[in-house]
């Protein structure tokens, strides 16, 4: 069973300035540099790095001499704009790798290290025997939800007004950590989850996605606090 890993980064963050490849926790080369040392030890078939910045293919080539499955693919401009449709990009992937499975993870998640991806891969191929199609990793929320459109608790079970948290309705958030899924799904389906994906849960601090300045700078403590 084949397995790629996508990785994509491209040029003109807009909400933290050159997130991907600013110093992170030591790493000159920042998340970029600290993914890529902690996809080189899977063993998968290969790693894609999919990117139209000039800089993350530089911080790249300084590491291929050691990582041999590391495969650099130049994607085109009209799938690298803030205005991309994530489904374009999906639909695009399956033109690059001839792997049956393709496991999409991001470098903004720091604390997903090269362990808990060989557990993500170990769930996902006993998963695909249990009736499961894919895998996504998520957290589990049980906290209250209020929509100001119907001006009330949305997640309620039951009729209590305030109900304790543990009877509200369980909900996941998607960490976009890791997305499993077999290249038909992609091809078929343009998807990178299928119809019933085996909800991975990860605890709040592997599941650290950094997405906003703050975010940026709490991954960097907690990471050279507990990963280092």
């Amino acid at each position: 069973m084949s397995i790629a890993v996508f990785l994509p980064t491209r040029k003109g963050s807009q909400r933290v300035l050159n997130k991907n490849t600013r110093p992170f926790a030591g790493y000159n080369g920042g998340l970029l540099e600290l993914k890529l040392k902690q996809l080189m030890k899977l063993k998968v078939d290969e790693v894609i790095l999919s990117t139209n910045d000039e800089y993350s293919i530089e911080i790249a080539n300084n590491l291929i001499i050691d990582f041999p499955n590391l495969k650099i693919v130049i994607r085109p401009e009209h799938l690298a704009l803030s205005s991309t449709s994530l489904s374009d990009l999906i639909t695009y992937v399956p033109s690059i790798t001839k792997c049956e499975h393709i496991l999409w993870t991001h470098v903004t998640s720091p604390m997903i290290n090269a362990n808990l991806y060989d557990k993500s891969i170990a769930k996902y191929l006993i998963s695909l025997k249990e009736g499961y199609d894919s895998l996504m990793t998520v957290n589990s929320f049980k906290n209250f939800l209020w929509s100001k459109q119907k001006n009330d608790i949305i997640n309620r079970v039951g009729d209590k007004r305030w109900p304790q948290t543990q009877d509200l309705e369980e909900l996941y958030e998607i960490n976009n950590a890791v997305f499993l899924a077999t290249r038909e799904i992609y091809e078929q389906n343009f998807d990178r989850v299928g119809k019933n994906p085996l909800l991975f849960q990860l605890d709040k601090i592997s599941a650290l996605d950094v997405d906003w300045q703050e975010d940026f700078k709490l991954a960097e403590v907690v990471y050279e606090k507990f990963y280092k």
